[in-house]
């Protein structure tokens, strides 16, 4: 439910929801109208995420991803302030990019120009230290992985889906292409409809570990047997529709 403002009924600003200013998570023990977890699902809760998605770790399992054996790279820095970089919404209002970070409830941001670094900052719970979570963003890293392994001849992305994940012979991918899968145009029973309780999206939640189980739940507690049990409806290959499930499929197939 959306935070308001008692005298004007409007959506709190960025400000009025900083989890610094509202005192979340502070103190040992933080009081408990100022605690944050993920058992209650509070962490998923606005403005209380915008605490939990700076501060995941604390909350759910998670693990570094090795960056290899050489150094991090350096990147270079040459500072401009953009923040009065001027443009226009899509519903025709002026708009500064300084103005945008805050509209937006943004954590953080980090604009790289030709290489360079030239602008970075951190808000609410956000330090530059502090790894903050990637959501969808990470559909972008599996989708570039699987391209590279398609040029390498290491995943044809013609072959049937069950030729590299073949326990998934049964379920609504055990007749898709891989490329199916990596253009999300499987036909899938699956929705994810973000404010619809009944949606298939809220399964995947829990199954990934991202939402509580609640008790009495008989349904898939793990990714794995959460995509083995997804059913088909429709036609592989005939449109698009956005569904995490595709990308879970294209992270799990083994290259050869």
């Amino acid at each position: 439910m959306p935070v308001t403002t008692a005298a004007s009924q409007q959506p709190a600003t960025a400000a009025e929801t900083d989890p610094q200013t509202l005192g979340w998570m502070q103190g040992f023990p933080p009081p408990p109208d100022k605690t944050i977890t993920f058992h209650d699902g509070s962490f998923r809760s606005f403005p209380e995420l915008r605490w939990a998605w700076s501060n995941i770790r604390q909350l759910v399992p998670t693990v570094n991803v090795w960056r290899g054996a050489g150094p991090a790279s350096v990147l270079p820095r040459e500072d401009h302030d953009i923040g009065a970089s001027a443009s226009v919404t899509m519903d025709g209002r002026p708009m500064t990019f300084a103005r945008m970070i805050e509209e937006t409830y943004a954590d953080g941001i980090a604009v790289l120009h030709r290489g360079k670094l030239i602008y970075e900052r951190y808000l609410g719970a956000l330090k530059p230290h502090k790894p903050h979570i990637a959501m969808s963003v990470t559909k972008s890293f599996t989708g570039t992985l699987a391209g590279i392994l398609v040029a390498e001849g290491k995943i044809d992305p013609q072959a049937p889906v069950t030729d590299y994940v073949p326990e998934l012979k049964t379920s609504a991918f055990g007749d898709a292409r891989v490329h199916e899968a990596m253009d999300m145009t499987t036909g899938l029973e699956y929705t994810e409809v973000y404010t619809d309780k009944n949606s298939g999206v809220f399964g995947l939640r829990r199954a990934n570990g991202m939402a509580p189980i609640e008790p009495g739940y008989a349904g898939p507690t793990n990714i794995f047997d959460f995509l083995c049990a997804q059913k088909k409806q429709g036609e592989h290959g005939k449109a698009f529709a956005y569904k995490t499930v595709n990308s879970d499929v294209l992270a799990g197939a083994r290259a050869e």
